[in-house]
């Protein structure tokens, strides 16, 4: 199929200033940000600067994107650079570092077009050459940094700049995934003199941050906050906040007291308890309780080898029937209603009900019985020989494990001890631990990764993408050393993955999606607990124009910078309140069982860790 324009030369501005136009089954879409509607009242005036602040509990790992492993990572590294497209209010692409794509007739080919006229933020010429850089960064033999953000060039064979104004993109398979790649694209001139090994270690980006995206990091102190400024070439459009900070408080309850006070403009993940109070404690606050495009879960080190002064305590977290036993021992229902307060859904499978194309029930659900668990522990050879109430596995060892979760977020602690309380009661002893979540990622590295792997069983959570890649893929045997916290191996689920990597979107993909799921679920090397609500809130005194992604998401924490751009000074006659919010109503959280549609929730390492942070 050839590329066409949209009509006559149609040129995207801003979407900054106004609900972006959509456009959809375009061969060429030409992307950009909407010119803004003006509102015709008076803004509030106020003493320059003026400041978004924006509260999270969750701690920023790395300012260097490849080294992030959080939520607060992605955020702050789309502040302060572009994707190659980016992500509107309704997941559709927009402009990001390019402005307009076509795709060849046989969709192995797409060719991306950067305006003549963009720029670093220190001013330097943003060009094709930028694109290449990056990408070949992560498409050579090694992973970068972490690892977590290789997966988005899965399928790509080769990426080209014929001119300064033009990227080449060839695919192995007639898919369209890099249209949603979260890749930022990074300034040659400022990363290019670094080895990949210096990028994956210790280059650390430090502000001045130099990128195309809204705002960029100038200042950043640990454990306390980020300070982001106004890009001076940033093209879309006006930007409301003259700067943005992100604060990292120590507990929910602190950053609950500070949003309640105007100290900040938006409170990330506050807990059931806070949200309930927030329905009627400021007529200011509006509340956002978004649907999770990711879970919580619990997971097993199903590391397959001995590892010296390290590894699983138990060669039971190997067996598949053990961890298959232990799931019949975990009330979901109770989790959701005592840890969540209601506002989730029971888990089971990798992929999110929210992804209603691709998401399948397992065919053999696991329901709450501690007498099944018991039986099937017994059946499977773990007994309780000497009376004292505990199991032993195989080897006659008592069965003690350790179970951790991060610290800075009560509701991991909470679903460790209800686990525990019932692992107990069956003859598992646990003793749950609680750590920051750098202490946490380095206990769970494996060798692959010079790590020990030191650690029986862990409550995390990841967020997922609009595609269910990045969530299937935790399971593979490559990812081990990468984004694998089960350290799970197993060849069936490695094919299946690969087969549908180079599949397009339609039935024969599905079908491959769903038996991934029922093996991740048979073969349990995860329990997915629940999939948990993005539960935030945002003051409207001093900002309007707070738009969720998508309309049952959330305004910030979401794809990419957009709801940062289509904020707007409050004004004088709504005495700062939106009467009607673009997409972000008070509600309470409807049934995410009905949710359709993609929603973007919080979660984390996209391939993204939600640690501590929901």
């Amino acid at each position: 199929m050839e590329g066409k324009d949209m009509g006559d030369s149609i040129v995207l501005k801003s979407a900054a200033r106004r609900p972006l136009l959509r456009r959809a089954a375009a061969l060429l879409v030409a992307f950009g940000l909407v010119a803004g509607l003006s509102v015709g009242s008076s803004p509030v005036k106020a003493e320059a600067p003026l400041v978004l602040s924006v509260g999270t509990t969750q701690d920023l790992d790395a300012m260097n994107p490849f080294n992030t492993a959080l939520v607060t990572g992605y955020e702050v590294f789309t502040l302060n650079y572009d994707l190659l497209t980016g992500f509107g209010s309704d997941l559709e692409p927009i402009a990001g570092f390019a402005e307009s794509y076509s795709v060849s007739d046989d969709g192995l080919t797409y060719t991306f077009t950067i305006a003549n006229d963009l720029l670093w933020s220190d001013g330097e010429p943003a060009t094709s050459a930028d694109v290449v850089y990056t990408f070949n960064l992560i498409l050579g033999e090694e992973y970068v940094g972490l690892g977590y953000l290789d997966t988005y060039l899965d399928g790509v064979t080769s990426v080209s700049a014929p001119d300064a104004q033009t990227v080449v993109v060839t695919m192995n398979a007639p898919v369209s995934r890099i249209l949603q790649s979260f890749i930022p694209i990074i300034p040659e001139h400022i990363w290019g003199g670094n080895t990949l090994e210096e990028i994956s270690s210790t280059y650390a980006n430090d502000p001045p941050v130099v990128g195309t995206g809204p705002y960029q990091a100038v200042e950043w102190k640990t454990g306390e906050y980020a300070r982001f400024a106004k890009n001076p070439h940033w093209r879309g459009g006006d930007l409301a906040a003259d700067e943005v900070v992100l604060r990292f408080f120590k507990s929910a309850d602190a950053m609950y007291q500070a949003l309640m006070a105007g100290e900040i403009d938006y409170a990330h993940n506050v807990t059931a308890e806070q949200f309930k109070l927030l329905e009627s404690a400021d007529p200011n606050i509006v509340r956002v309780a978004g649907s999770a495009n990711g879970f919580t879960e619990l997971g097993f080190n199903a590391y397959a080898k001995e590892i010296k002064k390290g590894g699983a305590s138990t060669t039971a977290l190997r067996d598949q029937r053990f961890r298959d036993a232990l799931g019949y021992a975990i009330d979901r229902e109770a989790l959701i209603e005592k840890v969540l307060g209601g506002y989730g859904v029971a888990g089971s499978t990798q992929v999110p009900p929210i992804s209603v194309a691709w998401h399948v029930e397992p065919t053999n659900p696991r329901r709450f019985d501690l007498a099944e668990a018991a039986k099937r522990l017994e059946a499977a050879g773990y007994v309780d020989s000497d009376g004292d109430g505990t199991r032993e596995d195989l080897d006659g060892k008592p069965l003690n494990l350790r179970l951790y979760v991060p610290s800075s977020e009560d509701s991991y602690s909470k679903a460790a001890e209800f686990i525990a309380g019932w692992f107990d009661e069956v003859g598992v002893s646990v003793n749950a631990q609680a750590f920051d979540s750098d202490t946490l990622v380095d206990m769970m590295l494996p060798p692959e990764a010079d790590g020990t792997a030191n650690y029986d069983l862990f409550i995390w959570g990841w967020a997922g993408d609009v595609d269910p890649n990045l969530l299937m893929k935790l399971f593979l045997t490559e990812e081990i050393g990468a984004s694998s916290d089960s350290l799970w191996s197993n060849a069936q689920y490695d094919a299946l993955y690969e087969e549908q990597l180079n599949l397009p979107n339609g039935p024969e993909r599905k079908a491959i999606v769903t038996q991934l799921q029922q093996l991740m679920y048979d073969e349990a090397p995860y329990h997915v607990l629940y999939y948990d609500a993005s539960l935030d809130a945002y003051r409207t005194d001093k900002f309007s124009g707070w738009k969720n992604q998508p309309t049952d998401g959330t305004p910030l924490f979401g794809l990419g910078p957009i709801g940062y751009t289509l904020l707007k000074p409050a004004t004088v006659e709504t005495g700062g309140v939106d009467p009607l919010p673009e997409g972000g109503v008070p509600i309470p959280l409807v049934a995410l069982a009905a949710a359709v549609g993609v929603a973007l929730l919080m979660l984390s390492r996209r391939g993204k860790r939600r640690s501590d942070e929901d």
